[in-house]
């Protein structure tokens, strides 16, 4: 009798081990199934700081399936992380930049998306009097002449980039110099940029979404804005599989389809910050 409870034993014990690698085996295949079943969108920080993606992600992964990691960095770093093939889809806005990614051969095809503009934000005060001025290039240029204090993004970003071009079209030289201590480049994101503008009560340009979302704005105020120049396009594409042949191609094109679908537009349109829409779908079909 103790030989056949001790076979039952060993032999519950096997089994028991038997169905605990058959669970531990369709566990791992289904999370690995779960793992595969995510894309990951190399994004500007504007579209994550204005809170789009909280608002339209859980929308698309209920239809879809499909989840959405973001990574938010400046639009030359997102462009550098899908030229890598660390991404999926990249959503950007810098048209230039993005069609020369499409023509390299790094995206299969570029697509207006949406787009807001830029403003330019400063203390009430306004000491550099840009209020007064008739176009952005000559209130930046009368920043410059007044040497007051001007927080840069300096990190390759759109708005970084959108910020040179009115420097260059307002003919400020930036060289760096004890002359001009004025400029101050942070090498970050839109909302730390907007914390040291506060901070420093400092000029800084800014796209609007972020500005709307943002809290610390503290004497900080909109002093310039709507000039055709501060026009701000974004930008979403696919990246190619053939430059890497790990891109999710099919879930990627799922989400760029959605996101330029006549829902998906909707859905873009619908997104307010404070009863302000912080962007205006434009795909054309």
């Amino acid at each position: 009798m103790g030989l056949i409870l001790k076979m039952a034993r060993v032999k519950f014990y096997f089994s028991m081990i038997a169905v605990n690698i058959f669970l531990s085996t369709l566990f791992f295949f289904k999370n690995e199934a779960r793992a595969d079943d995510f894309i990951t969108v190399a994004s500007t920080t504007s579209t994550r700081n204005s809170g789009l993606y909280e608002y339209l992600l859980p929308i698309f992964e209920k239809q879809t399936g499909i989840k959405v990691h973001i990574v938010a960095v400046g639009t030359g770093q997102a462009i550098r992380i899908a030229m890598n093939g660390d991404a999926d889809v990249l959503l950007t806005h810098h048209r230039e930049s993005e069609e020369k990614f499409v023509e390299a051969g790094f995206g299969i095809k570029r697509f207006d998306l949406m787009y807001n503009d830029f403003i330019l934000i400063g203390p009430k005060a306004d000491p550099a009097n840009v209020r007064d001025q008739d176009t952005i290039a000559t209130a930046f240029k009368s920043i410059a002449k007044n040497k007051s204090s001007f927080v840069s993004r300096g990190d390759e970003s759109g708005t970084h980039k959108k910020e040179l071009l009115i420097w260059k079209t307002a003919r400020v030289n930036l060289t760096f110099s004890p002359n001009n201590k004025w400029y101050n480049e942070t090498g970050s994101g839109m909302g730390a940029a907007l914390n040291v503008a506060t901070n420093l009560s400092a000029y800084v340009l800014s796209d609007r979404a972020t500005w709307l979302q943002f809290q610390n704005k503290g004497d900080l105020k909109i002093l310039f804005e709507n000039d055709s120049s501060l026009f701000n396009q974004y930008g979403i594409i696919v990246v190619n599989p053939e430059q890497h042949p790990h891109i999710k191609k099919e879930k990627a094109q799922k989400f760029v389809k959605w996101m330029l679908s006549d829902f998906g537009q909707k859905k873009i349109a619908d997104f307010d910050i404070s009863g302000y829409q912080a962007f205006y779908p434009n795909y054309k079909k």
